[in-house]
């Protein structure tokens, strides 16, 4: 088997170790090698993690024995995607519920757990994330690997400005820029008045780097406009990105470099994976890298979990190879990507996933048969002049029909000058968007600000249908 730099199990980094400055890459052997080699390496790791798994984790212990799957099995990546089943979001959540609170997927002692992090949702039962101390220093040195990639080097200040909370995004960002050497400037978000204090301190600092959502990452620059500072002037020259998939959507990607003059990168897959940015972009090549070295990611087929031949879409099933405390092993996050495998400008051997994280399966809406995702709406509208920047997504059901309304910010100069021009918007969003769902909507235009900025995720979708059937329901019963 080829040597790799510093790839052990379980993982130990020199945490004082840091490349050349003016190489591209942190481990170049690593990055660069034969993908048949990689794969060879990956292998005899999955073996590892899936003898320690089956050993220390009572839940990876049933769990394969009902499939009738063994550790000793393991002898190829076939094997790997054909024997061993794949880990739900439901089944972490019922093995916490049953054994509280990291479940019994746990893999190190109570005691040894350093950090506790969570889901971000605010209905039904969070997860909880238990990190060791030795977890959390892999985790740091995966993501200021990747930030390497990016193009930040120590000295860089680099603002966090993502809610500090159990959320995970906003403290492996912190970690990442702590551990390249970086200044790390923890602005946070989420207080009201955030946003113009924000552009303030990065007018004063001047940092190179940014970390956030993309939604807030517009609505900080329009802010910032509106408070008279140019957002362009404050010298960013990298801003990654996680929690939607705006950052792979050439409109808005291509907005924020325009509003900022700095290079955007899409980053991140779920807390639960974390390092989040296993899957991110690198300073020369477009779209995300499969860092298959760090989380082994299978895109797979949602119904059957094999992986789907490269230039298809499929559904990210990931595999921890650096966690010790609760390494994840097959777990399905319910994404929606397309994957391919060609040669890249960075010179790096891994997957790619050129368009980023489309969507979440789940957040699919069927409207009258035909399936819809969110992010293409996105897409359609943020490629209009004269889109204020947010919009809604109403569904609902009157009878057996079901209607799709679109509610359109237009921005200020166009919504100023009348009832002519927002006709004319009208027109162009409504045709915009029946080429490109091939589904008639309802479409509204509505004056600039209308609907609520955020500083984490936007949520953009109300799906009335729900509240329809409960009401349907309660008229049954009592009717009944």
């Amino acid at each position: 088997m080829v040597a790799m730099e510093q790839w052990s199990w379980p993982p130990s980094y020199d945490d004082s170790y840091l490349p050349d400055p003016s190489s591209r890459y942190w481990f170049k052997e690593r990055e660069t090698m034969p993908a048949g080699d990689r794969e060879a390496a990956i292998l005899q790791r999955l073996q590892e993690v899936c003898a320690y798994a089956y050993e220390n984790a009572p839940f990876y212990k049933r769990k394969w024995d009902e499939a009738g799957f063994h550790p000793s099995q393991l002898k190829s990546l076939e094997d790997f995607e054909s024997r061993v089943p794949v880990v739900k979001k439901a089944d972490l959540r019922a093995a916490q519920e049953a054994h509280p609170p990291f479940g019994d997927y746990l893999c190190v002692p109570d005691s040894q757990v350093a950090r506790v992090h969570g889901t971000s949702g605010t209905t039904g039962r969070p997860t909880a994330f238990g990190i060791s101390a030795q977890d959390w220093r892999s985790i740091s040195n995966a993501h200021a690997r990747i930030m390497w990639a990016m193009g930040m080097r120590p000295g860089d200040t680099i603002c966090v400005a993502a809610i500090f909370s159990l959320y995970m995004g906003s403290w492996g960002a912190l970690g990442g820029a702590e551990r390249l050497g970086a200044k790390a400037f923890p602005f946070g978000a989420g207080a009201a008045g955030m946003s113009s204090r924000c552009a303030q301190w990065l007018d004063i600092l001047k940092p190179a780097g940014f970390y956030g959502t993309p939604t807030y990452a517009i609505h900080l620059a329009e802010t910032a406009i509106k408070d008279g500072r140019d957002p362009r002037k404050f010298g960013l020259k990298y801003m990654f990105f996680s929690g939607e998939p705006g950052a792979s959507i050439p409109s808005i990607r291509e907005r924020i470099e325009d509003l900022y003059g700095a290079k955007v990168y899409d980053s991140g897959s779920m807390g639960e994976m974390t390092p989040w940015m296993h899957v991110g972009g690198s300073k020369e090549t477009p779209g995300m890298l499969c860092w298959q070295d760090i989380v082994y990611t299978e895109v797979c087929d949602p119904a059957t979990h094999h992986r789907v031949p490269y230039g298809q879409r499929g559904t990210p099933v990931y595999t921890h190879l650096e966690r010790t405390s609760q390494p994840m092993i097959r777990l399905e996050s319910g994404d929606l990507t397309v994957w391919t495998n060609d040669p890249t400008p960075c010179g790096r051997t891994y997957p790619q996933l050129p368009m980023g994280i489309i969507g979440r399966i789940d957040d699919m809406i069927t409207i009258r048969g035909e399936n819809v995702y969110p992010s293409e709406i996105e897409a359609a509208l943020s490629q209009l002049n004269g889109y204020g920047g947010e919009h809604r997504i109403f569904i609902t059901r009157e009878g057996t029909m079901d209607e799709m309304l679109i509610s359109v910010e237009q921005e200020g100069e166009g919504w100023a000058r009348g009832e002519d021009t927002r006709k004319a918007f009208h027109a162009q969003v409504a045709t915009q968007l029946h080429n490109m769902l091939g589904l008639r909507s309802v479409i509204e235009i509505v004056a600039p600000n209308t609907h609520e900025r955020t500083d984490f995720k936007a949520k953009r979708v109300i799906d009335d249908r729900v509240a329809f059937a409960e009401m349907q329901a309660r008229h049954l019963e009592a009717s009944s």
